[in-house]
């Protein structure tokens, strides 16, 4: 039996794809395009997005895009808005881009730590809230959310960082509660430590890590994918066990009869 792919099958439509250029984002664009989606590819060097869709074009017949845009800037994260507003072909958005960082918080630069927000935080929201209402009228479509593990352990790293992630994991589960119902599909996927340029920039060379605890992009993102065709709403691709995860969000749903009453808790002897 033949293991390429079957473009006779119904086309799954485009996917718009930030921070493509390498690591995560362009094994997603990999994935995809084998899986028959067309591509739209958003990232800083365009010198290596071509040459990524001149592989994948090559190898899957897919029609890809490039659009080289940096998400740090607001006029960049206009035109990818418009694009997500006025292609109708889009029907899945992967918002990869993103910036990290190792340093503690006392010894960061606060300016960087605000561009880290912007790209983190802001982009990723302006470019679902572009989207987001063309797949509501829908009542179809997906959006896949890049954060990290750090999201619910933000000591790991630096605490901007952290921070911004957790909110990739927040929103993503309101947009979930949100939108589930009218037909959005909604991830979040949450990495361990990964063999990307992630590490580099952010001064702490992957090398120097226990190697028992990094992941190839490769297999993060086939573990992605899996989860995301199981239907789950956070996919923790290293996370043997799916009940440590339910557990979590358990004892999260847990609290949420008592977080918000007319007369402080006892214990306060208020």
């Amino acid at each position: 039996m033949s293991t390429t792919t079957d473009n006779t099958t119904q086309h799954p439509g485009t996917a718009l794809i930030t921070g493509a250029s390498s690591g995560i984002g362009a094994v997603y664009a990999d994935r995809l395009a084998r899986r028959g989606y067309d591509l739209i590819l958003v990232a800083r060097n365009r010198e290596r997005l071509d040459t990524l869709a001149s592989r994948l074009t090559d190898a899957t017949g897919r029609s890809i895009e490039v659009v080289a845009a940096d998400l740090g800037k607001r006029e960049d994260v206009r035109r990818i808005e418009e694009i997500l507003r006025t292609d109708s072909s889009i029907t899945l958005l992967v918002n990869n881009a993103g910036i990290g960082g190792a340093a503690p918080l006392l010894q960061s630069d606060a300016d960087q730590m605000e561009a880290m927000i912007d790209l983190n935080v802001t982009a990723l929201t302006r470019l679902t809230y572009a989207v987001a209402p063309k797949f509501v009228a829908r009542g179809a479509g997906a959006i896949v959310n890049i954060a990290s593990i750090v999201a619910v352990a933000p000591e790991v790293l630096n605490g901007v960082y952290g921070g911004t992630k957790a909110f990739v994991l927040a929103f993503s589960q309101s947009l979930h509660h949100e939108l589930g119902a009218k037909g959005v599909r909604v991830q979040a996927v949450l990495p361990g430590a990964t063999r990307t340029e992630f590490w580099d920039v952010a001064g702490h060379p992957v090398d120097n890590l226990p190697q028992e605890i990094v992941m190839s992009a490769g297999d993060l993102v086939d573990a992605a994918l899996a989860g995301f065709d199981q239907g789950e709403l956070a996919t923790v691709p290293s996370l043997p066990e799916l009940a440590d995860w339910t557990a979590f969000e358990s004892a999260r749903a847990a609290l949420g009869p008592n977080l918000s009453r007319s007369k402080p808790a006892a214990r306060y002897g208020v």
